[in-house]
């Protein structure tokens, strides 16, 4: 008993060591204080804000918890620390931080969770602490700041943005804020001096403003960042815009007056060319035949079409990206990574279809709802168009256009279709379409020519 006595008063002496001072401690006595944080945290001991440890060391990588972020705020706010009864149900009237917790609570300055704690014991994030500070200190400009790292979520950005342009914060060296980290009390202490002393203030970090080019037509600019956001105007290819800070997909831009968020699978650091970049996919291959069925192999009749189809593409004028040119095997993902490195505008899957009923019959072509709602709509005018004109050429059954995630459109960013031509196991589809491979090649090549002249290509 008394050893677990003498514990408990060890580690209230610690805890109250955090915050209560110890002896004339300052920065200068301290032995592991960086110097290019001793004037901050100095200033902060000598307004009893925080203190060293008795054993002489300020310990700067020690992380802060979020009842000792309320006590050292509520302190530099002037605020009642007397011990009381709180709101959260985690923090105990007697404990050290209740009055200040309370006190900030009261204030909007800090706040608990939606379960009704407040997690005391819990380590303060780098945002939390941006949301401390822009808070207690009403800091309300939002310029654009740019971090490679910058939270998509709107609230967050708006604290740290805040505390960027307040002079408080200017992040770490590789241009990232890290949001998520725990705060060092080194790092907490520099933050607080900054907010309550003009003279500890840096130099905000401006946003570097990049011109871009819009590769699609009608792309959405929204009001966040996310396509849960409203739409606040349109761009279409070759559209100039600058962007600002990007983070999880989105940039963050101007266009004209208009100010936004766009996602960054449309945009690019060259002017937007005319030129019409298409990846060809002959499905399976290799080890892969696909369906087999009246003598026929799919692998074998996809990858025919295909050359047809090249063909007829690059006499046109458009460049071709073949995934494969021989028998031979690719995964549906080493497919999709061709797509994702080609700088290409659209993607076509070459299929034929199997079925256990030898009479089903008919054409049918399949693209993808995932993603942006402009690659979305771009994939289904792209299926439309090639569905029309197969049916047209070969008198099939006409299946139509068809949502399905098949993976090779589903994770590709490009406007992306998927082809089946016909039934392998239907003997006279099969038969027809095996017959008539550079027909169908045609065909598939005036829709894809449809799709440009409705792209404005």
């Amino acid at each position: 008993m008394k050893r677990n006595g003498i514990h408990f008063w060890a580690i209230l002496v610690l805890l109250i060591s955090v915050f209560v001072p110890v002896g004339s401690t300052s920065a200068k006595t301290l032995s592991d204080i960086p110097a290019s944080y001793a004037k901050e945290i100095n200033y902060l001991i000598e307004k009893k804000i925080i203190t060293g440890y008795e054993d002489g060391q300020f310990k700067p990588n020690r992380l802060v918890t979020r009842e000792e972020a309320a006590t050292m705020m509520g302190k530099a706010k002037g605020l009642n620390g007397t011990q009381r009864k709180t709101v959260f149900y985690d923090v105990k009237q007697n404990s050290y931080a209740s009055g200040y917790i309370q006190s900030a609570n009261d204030k909007n300055i800090i706040n608990g969770y939606g379960d009704g704690t407040f997690k005391p014991k819990n380590n303060m994030t780098r945002v939390e602490m941006a949301f401390l500070i822009s808070k207690a200190y009403n800091l309300t400009n939002t310029a654009n700041v740019s971090y490679s790292d910058l939270p998509s979520d709107a609230a967050q950005q708006k604290a740290i943005k805040s505390i960027t342009n307040a002079g408080i914060s200017n992040g770490y060296t590789d241009g990232t804020f890290r949001p998520k980290d725990s705060i060092t009390r080194a790092e907490f202490a520099v933050m607080l001096a900054r907010a309550l002393n003009s003279s500890f203030k840096v130099e905000p970090i401006k946003a570097k403003a990049v011109t871009q080019y819009v590769t699609v037509n009608g792309l959405n600019i929204r009001s966040g960042p996310g396509t849960g956001y409203k739409s606040v105007g349109s761009l279409n290819k070759g559209d100039k815009i600058t962007t600002y800070a990007i983070s999880g997909g989105w940039a963050q831009i101007t266009a004209g007056s208009v100010k936004g968020y766009v996602s960054t699978a449309y945009i690019t650091k060259n002017a937007a060319s005319v030129k019409k970049i298409i990846v060809l996919d002959p499905g399976h291959g290799g080890k892969d035949p696909g369906a087999v069925a009246n003598g026929l192999r799919e692998k074998d009749i996809v990858l025919s079409v295909g050359l047809y189809l090249r063909d007829y593409l690059k006499a046109a004028g458009v460049e071709v990206i073949m995934t494969r040119t021989s028998d031979v095997y690719l995964t549906l993902d080493e497919r999709v990574a061709i797509a994702k490195n080609s700088g290409a505008d659209s993607f076509v899957s070459l299929h034929m279809n199997a079925a256990a009923s030898t009479s089903a019959s008919g054409t049918e072509t399949y693209s993808s709802t995932a993603g942006d709602s402009n690659r979305v709509n771009s994939s289904a005018k792209l299926s439309q168009f090639i569905q029309e004109r197969l049916v047209d050429e070969l008198g099939t059954r006409d299946r139509g256009e068809k949502n399905a995630d098949y993976v090779v459109i589903y994770k590709n960013p490009l406007p992306s279709v998927l082809a089946e031509m016909g039934f392998l196991t239907n003997a006279a589809e099969a038969k027809y379409v095996n017959a008539h491979k550079k027909e169908t090649a045609r065909a598939i090549y005036l829709g894809i020519m449809d799709y440009y002249k409705w792209a404005g290509k």
